[in-house]
């Protein structure tokens, strides 16, 4: 006679102490699960609904400038600090964990063009319309006037200036891009290739020795430091007004266009960039990238500010308060999950990167339910009507009609090139893609 004996292991239905949960012996056949994905539905569409009710992102202005906010700068080592330079010249220094200015320096005559601070964070660097760079100790003195470590004046007036991730040399621009050596007055090199004037320069945080510019003859230039030549430079319709490297990929920058789009390029195929990001109604002025170099945040003339995956075409937020004018120059936070933004009415704006994110120190349950909410999201997120509340979005009277006359005249655009293809003769017409269109050229 056989006999089944009942073998159970205690560890399965034990608990270890009195305030542990108790153990429920749970059988995950779909058998005796059937309305198992109904309610995971009805759980990723009360998720989804919960996200819009909670996604509060703004969270403090920063006030204390007497004229608009023109450029900002992050402290390399410190995250609660970040720099500020008004077009008064006056630069402030923030405390964001007190959201309080902790020092106010008059450093220019006109514009504060651009800022950045040195790769140690001990000194930061500003120029102005006064035709000077000047050079100034992140710690407040102990006494006396505020007064610059060093002070180099130049023949132009400088537009920018980015200093170099791992070395004592900082690029300024303006009629000509200049590397500068710390200890010196005159300029390293000069690299020049036409002869408009340069809006900005970027150092690349990977290949530390490659930077790229922006000129007002609608080119994109990028430089090696150690030839003294520019590589290469793609020449676009429009102007554009700035460039953010991919701190993750080294090849990978994004471009801010006059013609309302930002685009994502390969420098090692310029023909036509890898993505066109369009949503932006006016032009765009300011790029950066998150630190995680998936994403990145774009400032714009038409009083908004966007986030946008890398990958995507369109921005999976947009961010706008009734008194926020043009919004002028804006930044990532280093640990990923603040936005900074500096607009034309004086203030500089907080806001969370993901606008429904709980601040402050989460129970493990509270993590583990956030993680599954999260995941049912994902997995549903194709369903129209999860679709439809996750990506609905309430914009300003002014910005959802210009995106629907633009709409009205994209569609008049593609139904003109539909017509004069129909009466052209066959293959006279060649189909242009989205991508490529607005690029002029490559030159080599």
């Amino acid at each position: 006679m056989r006999v089944k004996v009942l073998s159970r292991n205690p560890d399965d239905y034990l608990r270890e102490t009195k305030l542990d949960l108790q153990r429920v012996p749970r059988n995950y056949d779909p058998a005796l699960h059937p309305f198992e994905v109904p309610r995971e539905y009805t759980r990723a569409l009360n998720a989804t609904k919960l996200e819009r009710v909670f996604a509060k992102p703004f969270l403090s202005s920063l006030d204390g400038h007497r004229d608009g906010v023109n450029c900002m700068a992050k402290h390399p080592k410190s995250l609660s600090t970040v720099l500020s330079g008004a077009c008064d010249g006056e630069v402030k220094i923030w405390n964001l964990t007190k959201r309080q200015c902790i020092r106010t320096i008059q450093a220019h005559e006109g514009f504060v063009r651009g800022m950045c601070a040195r790769f140690c964070g001990t000194s930061f660097f500003t120029v102005g319309d006064d035709k000077t760079v000047k050079q100034w100790k992140m710690e407040s003195p102990e006494y006396g006037e505020e007064e610059p470590i060093h002070t180099i004046l130049g023949k132009t007036v400088y537009t920018g200036i980015d200093h170099h991730w791992k070395e004592a040399v900082f690029a300024t621009c303006g009629h000509q891009v200049d590397i500068w050596d710390e200890q010196r007055t005159s300029p390293m090199c000069s690299l020049t290739w036409g002869f408009d004037s340069i809006s900005s320069v970027k150092f690349n945080p990977i290949e530390t020795y490659l930077l790229g510019s922006c000129a007002s003859d609608r080119n994109i230039v990028l430089y090696d430091m150690r030839k003294s030549t520019p590589l290469k430079k793609v020449i676009l319709n429009m102007r554009t007004n700035t460039l953010c490297w991919n701190p993750m990929e080294a090849f990978v920058f994004t471009a801010a266009n006059e013609d309302y789009n930002l685009y994502t390029f390969d420098m090692r195929y310029l023909e036509s960039p890898v993505m066109v990001h369009m949503d932006h109604v006016s032009a765009v002025l300011d790029v950066d990238y998150s630190p995680t170099g998936k994403e990145f945040v774009s400032a714009s003339f038409d009083k908004s500010v966007r986030i946008f995956p890398v990958d995507k075409g369109h921005s999976r937020e947009v961010y706008h308060t009734k008194r926020m004018q043009h919004v002028i120059t804006v930044k990532w936070t280093s640990d990923n999950k603040y936005i900074l933004c500096g607009s034309d009415e004086m203030n500089i704006r907080l806001w969370k990167a993901n606008a429904s994110e709980k601040l402050g120190v989460l129970a493990p349950r509270e993590k583990a339910a956030m993680n599954y909410n999260q995941k049912l999201k994902e997995k549903f997120q194709y369903h129209p009507q999860i679709r439809r509340i996750a990506q609905h979005r309430h914009l300003p009277k002014s910005i959802f009609c210009q995106i629907k006359e633009q709409r009205i005249m994209r569609e008049a655009r593609r139904r003109k090139e539909l017509n004069r293809r129909k009466h052209s003769k066959p293959g006279s017409m060649p189909f242009v893609s989205e991508r490529k269109k607005h690029i002029v050229a490559v030159v080599k």
